[in-house]
This record gives structure tokens, sequence and C-alpha cells, in this order.
């Protein structure tokens, strides 16, 4: 049973007949169905249906000789509406089935980000026709959580144009560091220094939520989990149209970042306001956007 299912409002299911009756009917009355041809000659399968807006559940199989469904596996999604563009995206397919995972350097953070990626008949049908981009591709984050609270805000030191000259300004150090700029590296370095000289001074005094503002850190040894602490820039919620359970979506900015993420109201500690910060847990999805 997947333990995400929660994160879109279905808390109660307990066992797995309750589980093949809520799959069952997902197959039998999906609402859309894509499908793209595999090395092996199949027709592969993504069925969607949808419980509230923009989240539900994905099956995705194949049809046998005899042209009959034959699914495969399932997991809850949602999808998101941002959009960032980057410069380098691969995309690997998972050892154990037809799932893949995407990769993109986020150099405004620092880090290299995995996801798991929604739109796989998309890619099949973009790499059969040889159509995939060279590496830059816009993608739509997403991240459901099963565990999160709300933080009070931190006063802000800097105004959104020095914060986002300063970002700027550290992304194109890194870019000129990967590169081999010596320059920008011992800049790097000596910034990293502060960083640390100021965190320590202030640590003893202060807790280091009021410290560090916002985060976004891999999580566990699943490589598209992710610690995730951001402040809240829009709130929305809405409800399950078969359980009833209600759930938020909440729009946050980690660093450079802009995502959503939906959560249970069950599963979510405070309450949510525009300028507070959320910090959970996330499994991060993303939708790849091909331009053919």
């Amino acid at each position: 049973m997947h333990e995400y299912l929660r994160a879109v409002g279905f808390s109660r299911i307990e066992n797995k007949e309750q589980l093949n009756k809520l799959l069952q009917m997902t197959e039998e009355s999906y609402q859309t169905e894509k499908t793209a041809v595999l090395a092996s000659g199949n027709d592969f399968s993504e069925r969607k249906k949808e419980f509230a807006p923009r989240m539900g559940i994905m099956l995705r199989g194949e049809y046998d000789e005899k042209g009959d469904y034959q699914r495969d596996y399932y997991f809850p999604y949602f999808t998101g509406t941002q959009e960032k563009l980057y410069d380098d995206v691969s995309i690997e397919r998972h050892a154990e089935k037809e799932s893949y995972a995407g990769v993109c350097e986020d150099l405004s953070m620092g880090v290299t980000i995995i996801f798991y990626l929604q739109n796989i008949v998309d890619y099949l049908s973009e790499r059969r026709l040889n159509f995939l981009p060279s590496g830059a591709a816009a993608i739509r984050f997403s991240g459901l959580s099963i565990d999160g609270r709300i933080l009070l805000p931190v006063a802000k030191r800097m105004t959104e144009e020095e914060n986002s000259e300063a970002i700027l300004q550290r992304t194109r150090l890194l870019k000129a560091a990967r590169e081999g700029d010596e320059e920008a590296i011992e800049n790097l370095t000596l910034e990293d220094m502060d960083t640390y000289s100021m965190i320590s001074r202030r640590i003893a005094d202060e807790d280091v939520f009021s410290i560090v503002s916002t985060y976004f850190m891999p999580y566990g040894v699943e490589c598209d989990h992710y610690n995730v602490l951001g402040e809240i820039l829009k709130i929305e919620q809405v409800e399950n149209s078969l359980t009833r359970e209600k759930i938020y979506v909440l729009t946050i900015e980690s660093h450079d970042l802009i995502f959503e993420v939906c959560i249970n109201q069950r599963d979510l500690l405070g309450e949510p306001e525009v300028g507070r910060r959320f910090k959970g847990i996330v499994w991060l999805q993303g939708e790849v956007i091909f331009h053919s």
C-alpha cells in the first residue's frame, strides 16, 4: 500500500481489499488515458482518475496481445502549476519497473534535484520520435507530504530585490566555479566561512529556525524525498470527492524554488497562513514540459 495515498485524501485505506476496490474503480472509470509504444512493441498506458483538483490516482500498465489492459502499478499524483526552466535535464529509468526519475541541476540552490517523473508517456513518445530537447526543459514540480507543520515567519534582513540579486550573484559564482574559475571558488569559500561564523555566533542565543529561514535537503535513502522549509505564498483547501477528506494545497518558496505541496489536513500541525512557513517531508514529483 502506498504511504502517500493519504496525501490525496485516502487516509482510511487500511487493507488490501479496500485498496483493490479503489484501484478497480480507478481502472474502470478513469478520466484520461495516454499511451505510447515501448521498445518491446507493447502499448504502455497511463490512466488517471482525479479525486480533487489536479490530484488523484494514476495507473500504469500495458496492453497484451489480445488488447486487454494489464495493470502494473499505481501511485497517488499531484500536478503542479509553477514552471521553472532548467538548462540540463536528464531522465533515467528505474531498474525494477517502467518508471522514471528526472534529474536537474539547480544552481541557485547549489543542489541536484531528483524527482519522480509524472508524464512517462510524453517522454516515451518524444524519445521514439527523436524529438527530445538537447537538455534544456521546463519542469512543473509538486510535492506530496504526510508529515508537516507550520512555523512562524522570521524577520527578513533583505528586501525582495536584494535577495533576488544575492541569489543571482551566487548562481553566477557557482556556475563559474563549476567551470574552474579559481576566483569564483575563492569567493564561495569565503562566503561559506562568513556564513559558518555568523551561525556559530547566533546559535548560542537563538533557535536554529530563526536563523535558517528556508532549506531544501535530501531526506532518507530515497533520492526523490526531501526535507523542506519554505515560506507560504498561497493557500487553497480542496476536498476529496470520494472520501470528503480535506486537503491543503500550499504554494511555498524554498530559497529560489516555488512549487506546490499537498497535505492531508490531518497530517498538518498548525494553522497555515500566507507569510508563515511550512516545514515537512515531501515526495517530489515533476512534469517535464516537452515542446515538440
